[in-house]
């Protein structure tokens, strides 16, 4: 059996993860938003105030950090008024981008800030700048947070919520280089900048806002943004107009028109949709590095705000509602950008994955007669959750066992740890399809006095949950072996465990 060894420096803590990283995305798009979130107050599913109770305790679950909404490519198009007041009295409204399908709007900013509340999740709303303007956007965020008497307090207020909200996120448009308007990378620049401006700061709420970046590794867009705030070389710090940049980037193995299937694929499929997931850390270093040469002092966050997964939509399901299956080989895409995320966790300060109910990768699949699924990425993030708002640690992955991927050496070990209030968690996979592997975690600068783990793995990679078989893929007990240098276990293939130590 191959054997590998992770260095772990218990000793030397890095940047705090921050618990942001773990974000999640509720686009009206398929069945995330009706359906999925929201069943109506009339529905016999049980919920609170038409949201769904059995999904919010699911999530709950995780430590939910924050959630983003209502898009996406649907931002663009929302005008908050149509989503206020009685809901009887709300005009509908067609959803071009996703299915062509009519909403009644009955789901709106009251309703997303009860499901932020019944989740303890931070607000992330992502306001119109393709369809929308500078005035509409401004009035939301007075309505949301404003405190006192104004035209928009007077009207929340009428509508049955007195006291403000805290709002600490705030997307500036979304994907204006396509969807949100097919703007050029200058264009959009100057409209950040003037929405940002107006995008009032009320009371003892602070905004965060976040201009709309590139795709992928579009580097001249991310360097307009940057060049609209600062100068390179000019000794003057980037002016404080919004506080992050964000890019998108999705694992997508096949091409754009045929993306493959979630759940029957080769082995070669396997492995180059884990090495497009390993490609995010090349990604996520050239915009860093473009961002240190404008911001050295790292005062602008780096926000991934969609990511995940993408596949051809499951047989018989409606294209434009991307429903897809979720199976072993999708939990590994995300436990890869964990590691990565953690390894940048001192730029990277935000990231949602794409998207949480029934869209993409989610965490939860659920049916209209109540059923609910549990999906291998849901634990995932279930298992990582003691990283948030921890120290990143120093892994080094010494003896990897590797694959020739089109000539090229793809690491199948990928591994990363953090230190929070004296104890430890160690994330490691095992990406070989076929061969079981022996990780001796080599346990440096401290020595645990208790040790646990987890793992999670699948008869194969295809595998996934049912509602009749919600336990294909589930967390089971780790067994740890003593070490002369710290613990060894035994990782079958295709698996990600964790270790948790108490120093």
């Amino acid at each position: 059996m191959p054997e590998a060894r992770v260095a772990i420096d218990l000793d030397v803590p890095g940047p705090t993860i921050s618990r942001h990283l773990y974000g999640h995305f509720a686009e009206h798009l398929g069945r995330c938003i009706y359906g999925g979130f929201y069943v109506g107050e009339d529905s016999p599913i049980p919920n609170e105030g038409g949201i769904r109770l059995d999904v919010v305790e699911a999530l709950r679950a995780l430590d939910i950090p924050n959630l983003r909404w209502p898009g996406g490519c649907f931002a663009d198009e929302y005008h908050w008024k149509d989503g206020i007041g009685p809901k009887a009295d709300r005009p509908s409204m067609v959803n071009t981008h996703w299915g062509n399908v009519e909403e009644n709007n009955h789901f709106g900013t009251h309703e997303f800030m009860a499901l932020c509340e019944l989740l303890g999740a931070a607000p992330y709303v992502n306001g119109n700048v393709g369809s929308g303007t500078v005035r509409e956007m401004s009035e939301w965020v007075e309505y949301l947070t404003r405190d006192g008497d104004s035209p928009m307090v007077r009207q929340r207020k009428a509508n049955g919520r007195d006291e403000p909200w805290k709002i600490p996120f705030w997307g500036i448009g979304n994907e204006a280089w396509g969807c949100g308007g097919n703007l050029r990378a200058e264009a959009y620049a100057d409209l950040a900048r003037q929405y940002a401006t107006f995008l009032k700061d009320h009371g003892d709420n602070k905004l965060y806002r976040i201009a709309a970046g590139a795709s992928d590794d579009d580097l001249n867009w991310t360097e307009a943004l940057l060049k609209s705030i600062s100068c390179l070389g000019c000794g003057r710090d980037p002016k404080n107009i919004y506080q992050a940049i964000s890019f998108h980037y999705y694992t997508v193995a096949g091409t754009w028109e045929n993306k493959g299937s979630a759940t029957e694929f080769s082995v070669d499929d396997y492995y180059r949709t884990l090495s497009k997931a390993q490609d995010i850390e090349r990604v996520i270093r050239a915009h860093s590095a473009l961002m240190d040469a404008y911001d050295p002092e790292r005062k602008i966050g780096l926000v991934l705000d969609e990511w995940g997964t993408w596949w051809d939509v499951e047989p018989g399901t409606n294209p434009g509602f991307l429903y897809q299956q979720n199976a072993m080989r999708d939990a590994l895409v995300a436990s890869l950008h964990f590691d990565v995320f953690h390894r940048h966790a001192e730029r990277l300060v935000m990231a949602n994955i794409a998207q949480t109910v029934n869209v993409l990768q989610a965490m939860l699949l659920t049916d209209d007669e109540g059923g609910l699924v549990r999906t291998p990425t849901y634990h995932v993030f279930e298992m990582n959750k003691g990283h948030h708002d921890a120290q990143s640690l120093p892994v080094h992955v010494i003896e990897p066992t590797t694959y020739d991927l089109d000539g090229k050496a793809m690491d199948l070990v990928s591994a990363s740890a953090s230190v929070k209030n004296g104890q430890a968690l160690v994330s490691v996979s095992n990406l070989d399809p076929a061969a079981a592997l022996d990780v001796v975690l080599d346990l440096r600068g401290g020595s645990p006095s208790e040790a646990s783990g987890r793992l999670l793995t699948a008869s194969k990679p295809q595998a996934y949950n049912t509602v009749a078989d919600p336990d294909a893929v589930a967390p089971v007990p780790l067994k740890l072996e003593p070490e002369p240098r710290g613990l060894r276990v035994t990782l079958p293939p295709h698996s990600f465990a964790t270790v948790s130590l108490v120093l």
